[in-house]
């Protein structure tokens, strides 16, 4: 919006309006932003969250059991803010008329939705069964499928339907008519794979904003043709302004930090982090850095084969392979605390988006 508007008059005004034609300056406007945004409407949305929620989400019984003391009141819903936050930013700070932009945010706005249907059901229910998984995994491959196409369509031809892989200069791999379903499969892979992850407080928003920092520099790399050929990255006119897009995304993500810091003040519940893994995932797939993604979001890949490793072994052998599926539940059965847990795996995430960077000039 803002950038629609000084592009307009900066022509023909002072060349301290041609700063938001720079996408670093617009990336940092986004998110500040996006973080005063969420520090503003937390604390009300919160209230009103508490006011309409009463008994807060409900916690499953099968989980650990000191959750069904220390975390029971606690509302959910708490991605409303996030989106809020991300998409009032990226409005404001973002080139709108970029395809790219618009096929990220409809994406998430979609896993978002599928997220809030299902938390609202748990609410009403005043259980832990949403909707249906048949029914939620259908939503999600739809709006996946539809993103990955999109974006395919505004790739260069020769990168479209490829896959390209880290650390091999110029290896593309031709996917064909098959490239929608891979983009299909990363988006919504990455957008369960958050959701398993977000079980205690501050655990999954840390790691999100972590690959969201590393994102919003590949976005830029990879959106500069002068960037791209210097590092051998495989650029993709116009993703650069997704750089925008997942600055907002730190922003919202640390102001959501703020009142999900523990003891957390609100959960973000499936709206937030189906939301937040289908962003990663549209992002990772229309900057060609899907596998970069699995390194950098290689948390929420352990995450999500720690309950395939749980649910395929007790099926075969009637045995489990950890105490509780997913892994951080493993760990609380073990004695750890919660903080202890938190940060240890913030700290894995940190390292996991150090490689991850690391691709960038290893190529």
């Amino acid at each position: 919006m803002l950038y629609d508007l000084f592009e307009h008059h900066a022509a023909a005004h002072t060349s301290v309006l041609n700063l938001f034609r720079y996408i670093t300056f617009r990336s940092g406007a986004a998110c500040l932003t996006a973080l005063v945004i969420s520090l503003c409407l937390g604390n009300p949305l919160i209230a009103q969250l508490r006011r309409i929620q009463r008994g807060g989400q409900p916690i499953r019984k099968l989980g650990p059991e000191r959750h069904l003391i220390e975390k029971v009141g606690t509302p959910t819903m708490g991605g409303v803010l996030i989106l809020l936050s991300l998409f009032g930013s990226t409005l404001l700070w973002a080139d709108l008329t970029n395809g790219f932009v618009w096929a990220v945010m409809l994406t998430t706005a979609a896993f978002g939705a599928v997220g809030f249907a299902d938390d609202y059901l748990k609410l009403s229910r005043r259980n832990t069964d949403g909707v249906s998984k048949r029914m939620r995994l259908g939503c999600e491959f739809g709006a996946s499928l539809i993103g990955g196409i999109w974006l395919e369509h505004m790739m260069p031809p020769d990168l479209a339907n490829h896959l390209a892989f880290p650390f091999v200069k110029d290896l593309l791999v031709p996917l064909g008519y098959a490239f929608p379903l891979f983009a299909m499969i990363t988006i919504t892979g990455f957008g369960n794979a958050v959701n398993f992850t977000d079980g205690l407080d501050g655990l999954a928003i840390v790691p999100v904003i972590v690959a969201a920092l590393v994102f919003a520099l590949i976005s830029y790399l990879v959106g500069n043709h002068v960037f791209a050929d210097y590092l051998q990255l495989h650029a993709v006119p116009g993703t650069g302004e997704l750089g925008v897009f997942c600055s907002a995304l730190v922003g919202a993500g640390l102001g959501f930090l703020w009142f999900n810091a523990p003891p957390a003040a609100v959960f973000m519940g499936d709206t937030g982090s189906l939301a937040l893994g289908g962003a990663l995932g549209a992002v990772a797939v229309a900057v060609k850095h899907e596998l970069v993604l699995c390194i950098v979001g290689g948390l929420f890949v352990v995450e999500t084969f720690s309950v395939i490793i749980q649910v395929f072994w007790y099926k075969r052998t009637g045995r489990r392979v950890f105490l509780m599926a997913p892994l951080h539940h493993h760990f609380e059965k073990k004695g750890w605390a919660e903080s202890k847990i938190v940060i240890r795996f913030w700290i894995v995430s940190i390292v996991l988006g150090l490689c991850g960077l690391a691709t960038l000039k290893l190529r």
